[in-house]
């Protein structure tokens, strides 16, 4: 017995999911290069320095960014999806 099967667009509700996914995923990227040159997340030398703690500053500065992308961030994301949706539904 043959099994035909067909790949299709996903329904547009999961590419809309994807697509708000990637453009908040791109919206953390920016903004922890943001706070990355606006200081934040520098070593300070409270433990001594080294490079253990410039890694783990490294990385809070990287999820609190990821942080405000989710909650809502600074309206990034929702434009890139604006556009990125609009364009695919043309």
């Amino acid at each position: 017995m043959l099994i035909e099967t067909t790949t299709s667009a996903p329904p547009q509700a999961d590419r809309n999911a994807a697509i708000r996914k990637v453009a908040t995923e791109l919206e953390g990227v920016f903004l922890d290069e943001m706070l990355k040159h606006a200081g934040f997340g520098e070593a300070r030398e409270s433990f001594g320095g080294g490079v253990g703690e410039a890694q783990f500053a490294d990385m809070m500065r990287r999820e609190q960014a990821r942080h405000i992308a989710n909650a809502g961030g600074i309206g990034l994301a929702e434009q890139l999806f604006q556009q990125i949706a609009g364009r695919s539904n043309e």
